[in-house]
C-alpha cells in the first residue's frame, strides 16, 4: 500500500525567523519568484518514502513515470491510494494501467476534499515546515539539493513517519 500525493516547493521558505540587533530591521536578500519544483511522493505503512522532483508541473506521463518507479522498487502487488486530481484520471494513466506490465498495481481514490486522510500530506508538512523551514533557495538546483537532503534525513526517522499515518487516523 502506498499513499501518493503531489506538492510544490518554492524558493522562499514557509517559515522565516530572522535575528538582528535590536532596532535594526533585518532585510533578507532573496529572489522574489514564482519558480518552483514540483514533487510527487509516496509513503508506505513501513515508513518507506518515494519521491520524484521536476521543475515543471506534473502531467499524466510524469505520474506514469512515478508509478513505474513504484513497480521497480516495491515487489508484489501495489495498492496506490491518492486524491481525485484530474492527472490521476487522465488517458496516460488509463493506458498505463491497461498494460500487462502494470497489472501488479491497483489505483484507489480518496474521498473528495479529504487531504487529512492522506499520510503523504504529513510528509510534505514535515519537509516544508520542519526540515526546510528557513531555507531560502538560491535557485532551483540549490532547492532541489536541499529537498533531496531533507528527504534523506526524514527517511531515517521511522517513528516520525509512522506519526503521519497516526495523524491521518490509521493504525499500523
Amino acid at each position: 500500500m502506498v499513499f501518493v500525493d503531489e506538492s510544490a516547493f518554492y524558493l522562499l521558505p514557509m517559515v522565516v525567523r530572522t535575528y538582528s540587533p535590536r532596532g535594526q530591521t533585518p532585510i533578507l536578500q532573496v529572489p522574489l519568484s514564482y519558480d518552483h519544483l514540483s514533487a510527487i511522493g509516496g509513503i508506505t505503512p513501513e515508513g518507506r518514502i518515494f519521491m520524484q522532483i521536476q521543475d515543471h508541473s506534473y502531467k499524466g506521463p510524469d505520474v506514469v513515470r512515478f508509478l513505474q518507479l513504484l513497480l521497480r522498487e516495491i515487489p508484489g502487488k501495489i495498492l496506490v491510494i491518492w486524491d481525485g486530481a484530474s492527472i490521476h484520471r487522465c488517458k496516460a494513466i488509463k493506458n498505463f494501467t491497461s498494460r500487462d506490465d502494470a497489472q501488479r498495481i491497483h489505483l484507489e481514490r480518496l474521498p473528495a476534499y479529504a487531504p487529512e486522510l492522506n499520510p503523504q500530506e504529513g510528509v510534505w508538512n514535515l519537509l516544508k515546515r520542519v526540515e526546510l523551514k528557513n531555507v531560502c533557495g538560491l535557485n532551483l538546483q540549490d532547492l532541489r539539493l536541499q529537498l533531496l537532503r531533507a528527504k534523506e534525513r526524514l527517511r531515517h526517522r521511522k517513528s516520525t513517519l509512522s506519526q503521519c499515518y497516526a495523524h491521518a487516523g490509521y493504525r499500523l
